[in-house]
């Protein structure tokens, strides 16, 4: 069994004389509590880049999931719909394009009322 020195050393009184107990001149036992502090507040940049990081991920998303159903080389050559024809079939339908194109307008819907609304959606 190995044996491990003690990160802790025992609390030593600065003045021999004075013995450790509460102090005349301290103040009320309530600020002293170490529960009852003030929350922290996250920085206003930092919200602010956040919400613009945001917002640009979610712009880059719906372009995306707008422009696929519409490409010959992600929608129509896509693997899984050569591995599984009948879900290719399905797939190739404009209205199964346009739910997906629709879903991908919803995002930067979402996207553009977060920008001039700046705040969390």
């Amino acid at each position: 069994m190995s044996q491990q020195p003690e990160l802790s050393s025992p609390q030593l009184a600065v003045n021999p004389v004075a013995k450790p107990g509460p102090a005349l001149n301290s103040a009320p036992p309530s600020e002293h509590l170490p529960d009852q502090h003030e929350p922290q507040r996250i920085p206003r940049w930092l919200e602010r880049a956040e919400l613009f990081l945001r917002v640009l991920l979610r712009m880059y998303i719906g372009l995306a999931i707008c422009y696929v159903p519409w490409s010959k080389s992600f929608w129509d050559q896509n693997p899984l719909f050569v591995q599984f024809p009948a879900l290719g079939v399905y797939a190739s339908y404009g209205v199964v394009r346009g739910l997906v194109s629709g879903l991908g307008l919803l995002n930067l819907w979402i996207a553009f009322n977060n920008a001039l609304r700046g705040r969390d959606g």
